[in-house]
């Protein structure tokens, strides 16, 4: 199973901006990325855009703060992106737990997905709408229940409208320094109901320098048909010192 993350990193695997996914994404695969605000909210970003330029899918994307412009990064992976593709994403701000709630449970309700339902749901810091879900795994359950419900349902309607191979996605984040372990009951129960995890994890030795880089992360998987199982890291980000971001595969 192949989630949108990964579709992403092919897709900019190279410094020519990799190859279009065009509109073929693979199978409905919720995935909770985990690692460091800064970075992972540009790839939440990366993933809406690319969602909406290349693949013409409508994406929810929900965040507590407001996202005033693109980050530059994601200008430089995607610099020939058009209004019109922007206009797919529909940015929603909740400030707490319970209008998140309530927004992402519209989307069952006639006319809540008008014109069209979104084929991406996107959320930015999990943690940030429950005050810090490592201190409350029943409300991180309840919303990663509705979430995946919510996808579930939308599959359903967008299959009568389009095509039994349609499909809707999650994709969340989670800021790892709300993590005091490697191995958290917080994520232990967010793994109940995403079936991907994407953790990014900084390479603190001379990697980077040596590049000409300013930092190189490695992205590991785990859950269901994850290669590894997050002992070897699939996937580097590279940042250059100019912020560019691309993706290289360590497979072999």
């Amino acid at each position: 199973m192949v989630d949108i993350l990964t579709r992403v990193f092919q897709a900019f695997s190279s410094g020519e901006g990799g190859e279009n996914v065009g509109g073929h994404l693979p199978p409905a695969c919720n995935a909770l990325l985990v690692g460091e605000h800064r970075v992972c909210r540009p790839l939440l970003l990366l993933a809406a855009v690319t969602a909406a330029h290349q693949a013409g899918m409508a994406v929810r994307f929900f965040a507590q703060t407001k996202i005033q412009s693109l980050p530059v990064c994601l200008q430089r992976c995607v610099p020939d992106v058009c209004p019109e593709s922007l206009k797919k994403i529909k940015f929603s701000y909740p400030g707490t737990l319970a209008e998140l709630l309530q927004q992402v449970a519209s989307l069952h309700e006639p006319g809540g997905t008008e014109p069209s339902p979104p084929s991406l749901i996107i959320v930015d810091r999990l943690e940030g709408f429950c005050g810090g879900l490592a201190r409350d795994q029943s409300s991180a359950a309840h919303l990663a229940a509705l979430l995946c419900d919510t996808a579930a349902f939308l599959t359903s309607v967008l299959q009568q409208r389009a095509s039994s191979s349609a499909s809707c996605r999650v994709l969340a984040s989670f800021r790892s320094e709300e993590v005091a372990a490697e191995s958290s009951p917080i994520l232990d129960v967010l793994d109940r109901y995403f079936s991907r995890r994407c953790t990014l994890d900084r390479d603190t030795g001379y990697a980077a320098a040596a590049s000409g880089l300013q930092e190189i992360w490695n992205i590991y998987f785990s859950g269901p048909g994850a290669a590894g199982a997050g002992v070897d890291a699939e996937w580097q980000l590279l940042v250059g010192t100019d912020e560019s971001m691309q993706f290289k595969s360590t497979k072999r």
